[in-house]
């Protein structure tokens, strides 16, 4: 079981924060990063209006061959992205775990500015606690 990357898109979509903890990922330039950001907040858009069952969240995990793509979508429209290896089944408590993390030492950071890139030691370090936790 591996984590590979973590995405935070804001409620417009734009990739407020992305870091990666795998060796040999695709290296994607940053106007490529701002445009999958983009793509997967318009995919999620899309999946909250394909409910049968009427109001929907959207997508909240997407599979790939190889990977696995878990969506934590917050009250506010701020998407958390955790892309896994198939075999990972704590996504969803590391999300919430990163979010409470992001609420601790983001938004209640008076010098952040909300719906901009995310630029916080004290976040960065309490990501890597989380993150090193849950690789197996």
């Amino acid at each position: 079981m591996a984590i590979f990357s973590l995405w935070i898109i804001n409620k417009a979509g734009g990739l407020v924060y992305n870091r990666n903890f795998a060796e040999g990922l695709a290296q994607l330039t940053s106007n490529e990063q701002l445009v999958l950001a983009g793509t997967l907040h318009g995919i999620h858009a899309i999946t909250s209006r394909l409910s049968p069952n009427g109001s929907s969240s959207g997508a909240n995990v997407i599979e790939g061959e190889s990977f696995k793509m878990t969506i934590h979508l917050t009250v506010t429209g701020t998407k958390f992205v955790l892309l896994t290896s198939l075999q990972e089944t704590i996504a969803e408590h590391i999300l919430q775990r990163i979010y409470e993390a992001y609420s601790d030492a983001v938004m209640k950071n008076p010098f952040h500015t909300p719906e901009m890139p995310i630029r916080s030691e004290g976040f960065d370090s309490r990501v890597t606690a989380i993150i090193g936790s849950g690789q197996t």
